[in-house]
Order: C-alpha cells, then sequence, then structure tokens
C-alpha cells in the first residue's frame, strides 16, 4: 500500500486512526504499521486530538489534481528505476572484471 501524499488525509480517517487508539486501545506503532502512516503524524493527532483540536488539522491542505498525483508517483518510479540501473551497472562492472584475462584468483 502507497503512502498519501504529505497531509493529504481525510478528516475521517484522521478521526478514525484517533479512535483506533482511543477506544480501541491499540498501541501508537501497531495503529501505524496498520494504517501505513508515519507514528510522528499519528502522535501528532492524538496530541491535537487530547487538546480538542484534531478539527483543525488539515485546514489549510489543498488536495493534488491528478496530475499533480500522476508527476509524485512517476517521480517516484524515476527514483527507482535509477537505483535500479546503477546497481546493474555495478554488477555489470563486476563480471566484466572477472571475466578479463588474468583478473583471476
Amino acid at each position: 500500500m502507497e503512502r498519501i501524499p504529505h497531509g493529504k488525509y481525510t478528516k475521517e480517517f484522521r478521526e478514525k486512526a484517533v479512535k483506533f487508539i482511543t477506544e480501541e486501545k491499540l498501541s501508537i506503532p501497531e495503529t501505524a504499521r496498520r494504517l501505513n502512516l508515519p507514528k510522528s503524524t499519528l502522535e501528532s493527532w492524538i496530541r491535537k486530538y487530547r487538546a480538542g483540536k484534531l478539527g483543525e488539522v488539515g485546514q489549510n491542505y489543498r488536495f493534488l489534481t491528478e496530475t499533480e498525483m500522476e508527476l509524485t508517483r512517476l517521480k517516484r518510479e524515476n527514483a527507482e528505476i535509477r537505483m535500479e540501473r546503477d546497481i546493474l551497472k555495478k554488477a555489470a562492472a563486476y563480471f566484466a572484471k572477472e571475466s578479463l584475462p588474468g583478473t583471476r584468483r
């Protein structure tokens, strides 16, 4: 499951996450793992909930357009492809070195 881009959680989602901890007595790390959230985000929501300000979280955020979401996805995919390419370059260099005469041990 992919994470939602920074700060784009609905009010209902935040309330549900807090409910797991306050009413169902799940731990913060367990809830964060189940919902695929950063633990620090969940801790922040709990502090806001206890202060009675959970509804104010995210009021200044705007939701991403489809184009922005696609761009984010493509950037992530591009970074992954670059990492794979670099690994393959290193592997090719290693095996090329092994096949040269006089380089075997």
